[in-house]
């Protein structure tokens, strides 16, 4: 179940609001597991299972930590209960790509086990990982189960993130307040996600793979492909963490950001202070700083980011455009960080120039799964094989989509933002804002209700996590 789907839009969510603003505050916690539960049963009933076979390892193994943490054996069940909750995504996320490279690479002829992957369980993996982590640092273990079920089944973060820690929401899940105002709050912020997927994501995707399918390839096509896919990318991946943390609001939960204006950033160590910030701050606290971060020497420190770019593009998918696209960022980072940062602080137009040209060559390696086709378009996006600048063709979707790319281009800047915060602090604008916000959230839902009735497109970028 997609939250940009009729289905979730106008049958589970009016459901699970409706009973869980009904019932008393000690049942809130249940309601919220079943309903998340059954939105995640919804794509398949032993996907379900499985992950509640994880949460079960991760509340008994968190029991026997704290029980234990003074002792060695406490280090024993990390390790085990670790071990134990990877494998489940190591089977179902990468089985097939390690056969795959076997067979390939020893001539073997190993069938593959052609196993559907879980939706989210990227996600879930890594908060349960960091529960029993932190639970062995001093963190206290839940005993309730249904809580810690809660936490981890829980619909809004569960299939896209951001990845939220336990000890973030430890407090709220066992009190929190409910307002009209941080529910409002949270609609909208839901409802601008919404938007940004509906609206701009899918537009977004639909232009590339019309330059995808193009017949006649130019440096223009290459060039607008490469554009729309990292917008793509950005609105999809953005909008769903604008959903979540809306949603958050909506139940009492207060979700960290995940997205802060990306492609404003000087340097490639700047864009991932901005991109998926939940994703590399966990990526920084359970293995670049178990790993010994920068208190070591300047060989394993080169060792230790290298390592965590690689599992960060292996997090992303089984395959090596994704091991490759990680690969790229680490290489970037660590020459940034010897020798390039200085220089790129010194310097506005040409530092934005070199991330945004960074980023734009990152993400066709990102969406394009086969190497050599990705090769391919890099090097058609500088001209190579003297392929035409333009054409009619190129020209023609380019105007299509122009209103629709400006739209983009500007909203993956903070100018909207900026210009809405003024808007509402003036003295004699503020009052007329508190007045059209509501009729403008109004207006933009039924306009997107509009297009997911209208469209058939409406691709979904988590299936690969």
């Amino acid at each position: 179940m997609l939250f940009s789907s009729i289905s979730f839009l106008f049958y589970f969510l009016p459901a699970i609001i409706l009973l869980y603003y009904i019932v008393p505050f000690k049942f809130k916690n249940t309601v919220l597991l079943a309903f998340s539960l059954f939105f995640y049963a919804w794509g398949g009933v032993k996907y379900a299972g499985i992950m509640l076979i994880a949460i079960t390892l991760g509340y008994i193994f968190g029991l026997l930590i704290e029980k234990y943490r003074e002792r060695k054996i406490a280090k024993v069940f990390v390790g085990i209960s670790v071990a134990c909750i990877i494998s489940f995504m190591l089977y179902f996320k990468y089985m097939d790509f390690f056969i795959d490279n076997f067979n390939k690479v020893l001539g073997t002829s190993i069938p593959l086990l052609k196993i559907v992957l879980p939706i989210g369980i990227s996600f879930y993996t890594f908060q349960i990982i960091s529960y029993v982590v932190d639970v062995y640092r001093g963190d206290k273990a839940q005993k309730n189960p249904i809580n810690l079920a809660a936490y981890v089944a829980m619909f809004p973060q569960l299939i896209a993130g951001p990845i939220v820690r336990y000890r973030d929401v430890a407090l709220e899940l066992e009190t929190r307040t409910h307002s009209f105002t941080m529910a409002g709050e949270g609609i909208r912020r839901f409802v601008i996600g919404l938007a940004k997927k509906v609206l701009i994501a899918n537009s977004m995707y639909d232009l590339s793979e019309i330059m995808y399918a193009a017949e006649e390839k130019t440096v223009l096509m290459y060039w607008i492909y490469a554009i729309s896919v990292a917008l793509y990318i950005y609105f999809d991946f953005s909008g769903y963490s604008d959903m979540a943390i809306g949603l958050g609001k909506v139940f009492g939960f207060h979700f960290l950001e995940n997205f802060n204006y990306p492609f404003i950033s000087k340097s490639a160590t700047e864009f991932w202070r901005r991109w998926h910030m939940s994703l590399g701050s966990w990526f920084r606290d359970y293995l670049y700083i178990p790993l010994g971060g920068n208190r070591v020497s300047k060989g394993r420190h080169i060792i230790n980011i290298f390592a965590v770019w690689l599992f960060t593009g292996f997090w992303h998918g089984a395959s090596w455009n994704f091991i490759l696209w990680g690969v790229f960022f680490g290489v970037l980072l660590l020459i940034e960080k010897f020798w390039l940062l200085k220089a790129l602080n010194k310097t506005h137009v040409l530092s934005r120039f070199y991330i945004l040209l960074a980023a734009l060559l990152s993400f066709v390696v990102f969406q394009i799964p086969t190497l050599g086709e990705a090769f391919s378009y890099i090097g058609g996006m500088f001209g190579a094989g003297g392929i035409a600048f333009s054409s009619a063709e190129t020209l023609y979707h380019l105007k299509s989509y122009a209103v629709l790319l400006v739209m983009a281009l500007v909203g993956a800047t903070p100018v909207v933002k900026t210009l809405a915060i003024k808007f509402s602090e003036s003295k004699k604008l503020g009052k007329i804002a508190n007045i059209l916000e509501p009729i403008m959230i109004v207006v933009l839902f039924a306009v997107v209700t509009a297009f997911l009735v209208d469209s058939s497109s409406n691709p979904f970028l988590y299936f690969r996590f």
